[in-house]
């Protein structure tokens, strides 16, 4: 019977993720993320796990083009509202966390042409 329960629960638990349509990511999302790497990039050095796990957050909610180029654009005007912002600690970013993305922080970048 126990058995029985967890197999239906399960199953439950598939069709709503089936049926949940997929978010898109917002600039607050994109903001969350990376709000912990603000020190790194401003001013260098090593980004902390927490910034890293902000960059992994990011890749992860942004797996179709549309996503990443929404958050390219986030991130290209948050770093516009912030002229501290070091282009090359930005740049640097993913690579200094491990995580391969192609969502670039930059406030030169055409997100347009994000793939």
């Amino acid at each position: 019977m126990k058995g029985v329960v967890i197999a239906l629960l399960v199953a439950l638990a598939m069709v709503h993720f089936m049926a949940e349509p997929a978010r898109a990511i917002t600039c607050s999302d994109v903001n969350k993320a990376l709000a912990p790497c603000i020190s790194y990039l401003t001013g260098g050095g090593a980004p902390t796990s927490a910034c890293c796990d902000g960059v992994r957050t990011l890749k992860s909610l942004s797996p179709t083009t549309s996503d990443r180029q929404t958050a390219c654009q986030c991130a290209k005007d948050a770093a516009s509202r912030n002229p501290n912002i070091r282009e090359d600690a930005a740049a640097a970013l993913p690579n200094k966390c491990g995580v391969q993305t192609d969502i670039p922080i930059s406030r030169s970048t055409d997100c347009s042409t994000v793939s």
